[in-house]
């Protein structure tokens, strides 16, 4: 009967260590899997120009898209863009909808304690936006007014710290802007560049208002636990930084350097 026992025991940890095997055989890290498959995914809005947004030929451009083209010319694969709500972009990503955010996210201590970040590609500031011709002097004179942001941006956390009557959510950068235009809106805070490309088009009847309230890192956002691949992507931005290619990028989409601090 011992010996029956015995021999089961052996047989169930066998079993064991043999489902243990399959399935670190079955889990394949991310930058093995983007070789195998010649494709890497990265998000983005889709809504946020001049940074990724669709043409009048209905074509996703912009200087994230370029960066992403690049990245994955380097790393030997095509890019696969994938367009998404900002509000649950970073969830998508810790679900392996895609491989990676880049869509110029900002880096956070809140969001660095669920997604691992890259080295920066480009840095830029919160920018408060108003109706041209309004009589407001400063930022401080948003307190108690409506104030539009996209969902799931820092710049929500901006225009409570301002003292907003009230923060209006949106989808993207188009609809605060449009609202903002129409009078729906007090003020919009956005990207510093986004509100420069938007007043410098012509399409919206809009101002600056005041100096950036603060400064961001831009990077681009992997899941907890694919380090070699974020290691990769860092080595491959490095190589961006010192070659020229991003300065390029920048220059090309708007007008400016951004990508050095």
């Amino acid at each position: 009967m011992k010996t029956l026992l015995r021999c089961l025991a052996v047989c169930a940890a066998t079993l064991y260590l043999l489902s243990l095997c399959a399935c670190s055989e079955q889990k394949q890290d991310a930058l093995s899997r983007i070789k195998e498959t010649k494709t890497i995914s990265f998000a983005m809005s889709g809504g946020y120009p001049p940074f990724n947004f669709y043409n009048s030929d209905n074509q996703l451009v912009g200087f994230d898209v370029d960066v992403a083209k690049e990245v994955a010319k380097r790393l030997g694969v095509e890019f696969k863009p994938v367009t998404t709500e900002w509000s649950g972009i970073i969830e998508g990503l810790r679900s392996g909808a895609y491989d990676g955010i880049l869509g110029s996210m900002a880096v956070t201590e809140q969001r660095l304690k669920v997604v691992n970040f890259s080295t920066p590609y480009y840095y830029s500031g919160a920018q408060l936006v108003v109706r041209k011709g309004s009589s407001y002097a400063k930022p401080a004179d948003m307190k108690g007014k409506t104030i539009g942001v996209v969902t799931g941006t820092t710049f929500a956390d901006d225009a409570t710290k301002l003292g907003a009557g009230d923060v209006k959510l949106y989808k993207d950068d188009t609809q605060t802007l449009m609202e903002l235009s129409n009078g729906v809106v007090d003020g919009v805070i956005t990207d510093r560049v986004v509100g420069v490309n938007a007043m410098n088009s012509g399409k919206f009847n809009i101002a600056l208002l005041g100096s950036p309230l603060r400064s961001e890192s831009i990077a681009v956002a992997f899941r907890k636990g694919e380090e070699p691949l974020l290691n990769k992507v860092n080595d491959i931005l490095s190589d961006m930084h010192e070659d020229g290619t991003l300065s390029e990028f920048s220059i090309k989409w708007l007008k400016t350097d951004i990508t050095v601090q």
